[in-house]
């Protein structure tokens, strides 16, 4: 019928779905064989866990990026996305909790309860690893029904709040190069001034 758009197919969306995720799953394995073939440093422990840190921080980007890139692209079925991505930078930011805890600390909770109250790079990432967790569990359709569409949306706001922490918790915690920390921080507020902008024009004129 002419001036109807075809649909994707659903092999077409299994195939994109399959990309986002190998794109999201490569960086583990590209580390992994880093720390195989002993070719993360000096220090390869830190590395490790500043790296799983970092791709954490990046596709916390990348999902807020979606949103401005499907409007501007027009196309609005690349908000599908968003979840997974989001999911996926959760897992890599427990990755990086689990390696500092484990790895680094051996478990000494003691030394992470000080490492919180007197490090404040840390003191702000718990916090935005904790702010990150309800919205990890309640990323399901599942939520959003029981939650209703406003108050989810309410709720997952705080991403708002929880990547700023991330860019400041990676500033703080470079001690040298703080270029990575400035770029990420110029990015995020590019994603975050396009928003406000978005908002302020929409709003009812007098």
């Amino acid at each position: 019928m002419t001036g109807t758009r075809k649909r994707p197919s659903k092999l077409r969306d299994n195939l994109i779905y399959a990309l986002v995720w190998l794109a999201c799953f490569a960086p583990l394995v590209w580390l992994a064989w880093k720390g195989f073939n002993d070719q993360l440093g000096a220090n390869p422990i830190e590395a490790l866990i500043r790296q799983l840190g970092v791709w954490g921080l990046r596709l916390l980007l990348v999902g807020l990026a979606i949103t401005p890139a499907a409007r501007i692209l027009k196309m609005p079925r690349l908000v599908r996305f968003r979840r997974t991505v989001g999911l996926f930078a959760f897992s890599y930011i427990v990755l990086h909790l689990c390696s500092y805890i484990g790895v680094d600390l051996f478990f000494d909770w003691n030394q992470l309860w000080k490492d919180i109250l007197k490090r404040p790079f840390i003191t702000l990432g718990m916090l935005g690893f904790t702010l990150l967790i309800p919205l990890a569990i309640t990323s399901t359709n599942g939520w959003v029904i029981r939650m209703g569409r406003a108050a989810w949306s309410r709720l997952h706001r705080l991403i708002y709040l929880i990547v700023p922490l991330g860019v400041v918790h990676y500033y703080l915690l470079v001690k040298a190069d703080h270029r990575p920390p400035l770029i990420y921080g110029a990015i995020l507020a590019v994603l975050l001034g396009w928003r406000v902008w978005g908002a302020w024009s929409r709003r009812p004129t007098r």
